[in-house]
């Protein structure tokens, strides 16, 4: 037997062992938390969120605290005090694309003139094109199979191509975030070209970043072999670009950035942090994890287009009797929002029209008529009458899959319009926050007496 062998043999039999070790001994009774009022998930008893800071960025509004008791309300998002359905509406009329506006208000906490659109958007454009040898030595060479990783280590990686990463002057920090607005997309574009040349085999097709292009035509003009896109598939990215940007400050995302700042790390640290929290099928991932259960009710429900036959499906899937066993109707209910979100209402309107103009209007059903039953579903099997609505994840990557975007890129392109929301809340923290965020916990384990090795047996 090699020595190779006998090591591979040494850590299989260890992480068999102690990983049943490991998982016994951090469980703990889950009484605790309630016995200690311990506020889980940061969340009360209601579910209302613990107040931690104060923002001037996004409000989310979904409930009213009515003498003391919450009580239902529809959503409602602004950004810097401003409706986003009125920053959509706006737009829209003009057939303006929306994203570098919206960016400029949440940094600078203004609405853009006309010439301050311009200058930004001809800014942004200017920063595109990444360092030399960064695509080659950095992304290329070093591909990832998962392009929220690559987009992560990109970033980071962008700390050692700034002259000036430890300034922490909010000049500085500006320059940096207004660079990774405008990178990110590069980022992603070409981290997925890499994933699909060496990891699916596929033709490599590196294109330049255009400046003159809005976000939302240049990534896709980035990601697509011919470089092509209609005017309705930009509206729509553009759109989703919009209302992805930002979304309070208690999101797991934005809190990450928000508490890595608050220790006083550079941007790209913080950055990084951010993104790898977006990452996760609870927050960013969440409209992957939609389009796979659509999948699964496409294969396992034969009438899915007959609304008794997709309800008695989604039972099965709230009593874990189907697909991943969780319990869940994902792309259904939020942590704010009750009775509606926003975000899901604005866009579910562009994905009709959508669906209409390439003949899936009956794809399009399934989807509503997930939302529609659910709540139906839920008072069945669970006796819930809590109010839950469409999320923005139900429809988001309906679109995206209708602009033949590939699911790897779901959840990087919800980072490549975060960052703008992002950053408006590292200058936040760093300007009026203060202090490092520290919230306790408390020690519920036993206290033992130290034991020699040899009193420990074999």
């Amino acid at each position: 037997m090699t020595k190779t062998k006998t090591l591979q043999q040494l850590e299989g039999q260890f992480l068999e062992r102690y990983g049943v070790v490991a998982e016994r001994n951090n469980l703990f009774d889950q009484t605790y938390f309630e016995k200690f009022n311990v506020k889980r998930g940061l969340r009360n008893a209601d579910g209302s969120g613990v107040v931690v800071g104060l923002t001037e960025v996004g409000e989310v509004h979904g409930y009213v605290i009515d003498e003391g008791e919450k009580a239902d309300a529809r959503g409602r998002l602004r950004y810097r005090g401003y409706d986003i359905k009125d920053l959509v509406a706006g737009f829209q009329k003009e057939k303006r694309f929306g994203f570098e506006e919206t960016a400029f208000l949440l940094l600078f906490g203004t609405l853009p003139k006309h010439s301050e659109i311009d200058d930004f958007s001809t800014f942004l454009g200017s920063l595109r094109t990444l360092p030399s040898g960064f695509v080659e030595d950095v992304i290329l060479r070093f591909p990832s199979p998962d392009i929220m990783n690559q987009l992560a280590r990109s970033v980071l990686f962008t700390y050692s191509f700034d002259p000036n990463p430890e300034d922490y002057s909010i000049k500085n920090i500006l320059r940096q975030s207004v660079e990774l607005i405008s990178r990110f997309p590069s980022y992603v574009a070409y981290s997925y070209q890499a994933k699909r040349h060496y990891y699916d085999k596929k033709s490599l097709n590196i294109h330049h970043p255009q400046p003159e292009l809005s976000t939302a035509e240049n990534f896709l003009h980035m990601v697509r072999p011919d470089n092509q896109y209609t005017p309705l598939e930009a509206e729509i990215l553009d759109l989703a670009l919009v209302l992805h940007a930002e979304h309070g400050g208690g999101n797991n995302s934005t809190f990450s950035i928000r508490l890595v700042s608050s220790a006083g790390t550079d941007t790209y640290s913080a950055m990084g942090s951010a993104i790898g929290s977006l990452k996760g099928i609870k927050h960013g991932g969440a409209n992957i994890k939609v389009m796979k259960m659509i999948d699964d009710i496409r294969a396992n429900c034969p009438h899915w287009d007959e609304p008794n036959a997709l309800a008695d499906y989604l039972a099965k899937i709230v009593r874990k009797d189907a697909f991943d066993h969780q319990g869940l109707i994902y792309g259904m209910g939020h942590a704010v929002y009750t009775l509606s979100d926003p975000r899901a209402e604005l866009l579910k309107d562009k994905a009709r029209e959508l669906a209409t103009e390439k003949g899936l209007l009956r794809n399009f059903e399934l989807y509503e008529n997930i939302e529609k039953l659910t709540p139906g579903v839920m008072l069945d099997v669970k006796g819930s009458s809590k109010a839950i609505c469409a999320n923005v994840d139900l429809y988001s990557g309906f679109v995206y899959e209708m602009l033949n975007i590939p699911r790897e890129l779901y959840t990087p392109i919800f980072a490549m319009a975060r960052v703008a929301g992002w950053s408006a809340h590292r200058i936040e923290e760093i300007v009026s926050g203060g202090k490092i965020i520290r919230p306790a916990y408390k020690n519920v384990s036993e206290k033992y007496d130290y034991l020699e090795v040899d009193a420990r047996g074999l």
